[in-house]
């Protein structure tokens, strides 16, 4: 379960595109910041994705990406063009079909190869056609779907939907939200050539005008069941409230945002809100989350790293040659990264943190400030050493002060709160990940 989210330049304060995205997956699965620079690949190379091999290519471009750590793809990232994809779980009449690409394997192959929002979208209906998608895309438990996909560079942005092998593609005009539900009708710029014909055979619709991608090939009771339609109309009304006026602090406040009914977010489960928080028989726990603003000068990036964006610090990074992030032979580091922020979040569920009002003033103190320092920039003319050192600064700071929090709160009395059901869950995922 995710939410993603766009606004073009026409729609934001300062201009920029800004993506952004929360990653809502099984609560003990790791999700890893990797930084892979360009690189060349010698002609004839075969390539392992998750499940099965493809062609490489000679050269593959300097992408971030915050992947879970078991699968090759990536739930989102970005390239050093400014290219932002992330995908979305979609549930669909059409049925899945044998381990193939993932729709994760085909956001990290499309920000390695490609360098717009447009050749992205045509790379990946390629992909679709050429290899399918298909294959488990759960951690402990099994879970398969078909994808969408939000795409946008520094100018434009598309959604691509799909149905096993059909899809159909809307390009963004101003501001854009996505989530676990078809949400293309009527109007679409691109699409399968099968697509409607493939419907009336099916009997999914009578004719060829009463065609509506979402209400022809949506599964409604998985879309139902995801909570999706709450998020996906929480962001776009969000989002079409301050068009005009979108800041990067606009999308945080969307991210860490919680359903009107989930009042103690670490108390009860809910599938409704943005920032998801898991606890229930059925559901995800937002795993990551990230924030783009992208220009011609240089792309911002706010990152947690951590799990549960209402309790993170969003920290800045820029695509300069730098040593904040994990190389691709850092996975051990990557994960331990995100084990301490996730010990912290399971300590705040065992209530084994009396002050928690203070961690949180204090973290948001420290994201405001760095907030202030990077809107205070002036991108066209930045040393990328200054950019390091804000870089440095903010992730040490951080570092800081989760281990600090962690540190002395370790060994207090707690216990979870809640009903049964979220009691249980909360105590089976902390022991399976060792704490």
């Amino acid at each position: 379960m995710c939410d993603t989210m766009v606004a073009l330049g026409n729609s934001t304060r300062d201009g920029n595109v800004i993506f952004a995205k929360n990653s809502d997956r099984q609560a003990n699965e790791p999700h890893l910041l990797i930084r892979i620079p360009r690189q060349r690949h010698p002609p004839g190379t075969k390539l392992q994705c998750t499940y099965i091999s493809i062609d490489q290519v000679e050269e593959t471009y300097d992408v971030l990406l915050l992947k879970p750590s078991w699968m090759w793809g990536a739930e989102m990232g970005c390239n050093e063009f400014g290219l932002n994809i992330g995908n979305e779980a979609v549930f669909t009449k059409v049925k899945q079909g044998p381990p193939a690409l993932l729709g994760m394997d085909m956001v990290r192959l499309a920000l390695e190869r490609c360098q717009t929002s447009e050749e992205a979208l045509h790379f990946i209906i390629e992909l679709l056609e050429t290899y399918g998608q298909g294959g488990n895309c759960g951690y402990e438990k099994k879970f398969v779907y078909h994808n969408s996909f939000l795409i946008a560079d520094r100018t434009s942005a598309w959604v691509l939907e799909t149905a096993g092998p059909y899809w159909v593609g809307e390009k963004v005009k101003d501001v854009r939200a996505i989530s676990n539900r078809l949400s293309i009708g009527k109007e679409f710029d691109l699409a399968h050539p099968e697509l409607i014909s493939h419907a009336l055979e099916q009997k999914w619709c009578r004719s060829e005008e009463d065609f509506h991608f979402a209400n022809c090939y949506s599964d409604r009771l998985y879309s139902t069941a995801s909570g999706s339609a709450h998020r996906f109309e929480a962001c776009t009304a969000k989002l079409e409230q301050t068009k005009g006026h979108i800041t990067v602090e606009t999308m945080l406040e969307i991210l860490r945002s919680h359903h009107p009914k989930h009042e103690q977010p670490f108390n009860q489960p809910s599938l409704k809100s943005v920032c998801m928080h898991g606890g229930s028989l059925v559901g995800d726990h937002t795993t990551g989350s990230y924030v783009a603003s992208l220009n011609e000068d240089f792309d911002t990036y706010w990152i947690t790293g951590s799990s549960t964006p209402c309790i993170s610090v969003f920290k800045p990074y820029w695509m300069t040659q730098n040593q904040v992030l994990f190389g691709a032979t850092q996975e051990k580091e990557a994960l331990d990264f995100w084990l301490l922020r996730e010990r912290l979040h399971r300590l705040i569920l065992e209530n084994k943190i009396p002050e928690l009002d203070n961690y949180l003033q204090a973290a948001f103190q420290l994201e405001q400030e760095v907030l202030q320092r990077v809107n205070g920039l002036d991108l066209t003319d930045v040393n990328p050493e200054l950019l390091e050192e804000i870089m440095e600064d903010a992730w040490q700071r951080e570092a800081n002060l989760v281990q600090e929090w962690v540190k002395n709160n370790l060994d207090n009395p707690g216990k979870i709160k809640g009903n049964f059901i979220f009691k249980r869950y909360w105590k089976k995922q902390t022991k399976k990940l060792g704490f």
